[in-house]
């Protein structure tokens, strides 16, 4: 439990210390962490660990947009986050029976896609500001408001952090395996 406070910790920090950098928008440990708790989390309890810090920054991050930005995030707009991170821990538990890196790879990969098209999806569907419409949708996935940056950027972002830190837990529970003299985690459920 001490290991998933301090990912709750770090990942909800991370998260909100990056919105006040605009380039580092949607680049967070948090899916990744979900997404390789599944993979690799015996303990189903220790699953919980990123809802948690998905809940506290969007805390945070709801007054942050609210005050400053003057952009209200909706019930429904935390709903959606949280159903993705459950679609996370569904490609987690599937890439679980069959642990490779393209399998790795392949979850990470589908959870920010997921992710991209469904809050960005439900976001033009909320958004009095989005004409309801074929190019009110593809506005809502390339550019989106005006006044922020491109939605295209955020997926940037999302894919970059969710690949980079589902490989740096990969490696890192790897060299675990490997101190302790088990076999590759990787290798040992793929061949099962």
């Amino acid at each position: 439990m001490p290991l998933a406070l301090a990912l709750i910790l770090l990942s909800a920090g991370w998260r909100v210390a990056a919105v006040h950098v605009p380039a580092l928008a949607n680049f967070a440990p948090l899916m990744a962490l979900t997404f390789c708790g599944a993979v690799y989390f015996r303990d189903k309890r220790l699953w919980l660990a990123p809802f948690a810090a998905l809940v506290l920054s969007d805390l945070y991050l709801d007054h942050y947009y609210a005050t400053v930005l003057r952009y209200e995030w909706t019930s429904g707009g935390a709903v959606i986050r949280a159903a993705c991170f459950v679609a996370a821990l569904g490609f987690g538990a599937m890439v679980a029976r069959r642990r490779n890196w393209l399998n790795l790879f392949s979850g990470a990969l589908g959870g920010a896609v997921f992710f991209y098209l469904a809050t960005n999806t439900a976001s033009w569907l909320g958004d009095q500001d989005y004409a309801h419409n074929a190019a009110g949708w593809w506005q809502a996935m390339t550019i989106g408001h005006p006044q922020f940056p491109p939605t295209l950027m955020f997926f940037r972002n999302t894919l970059a952090s969710d690949l980079l830190f589902t490989g740096l837990f990969a490696v890192t529970m790897e060299y675990a395996a490997r101190r302790t003299g088990q076999p590759s985690l990787l290798a040992k459920r793929a061949t099962a």
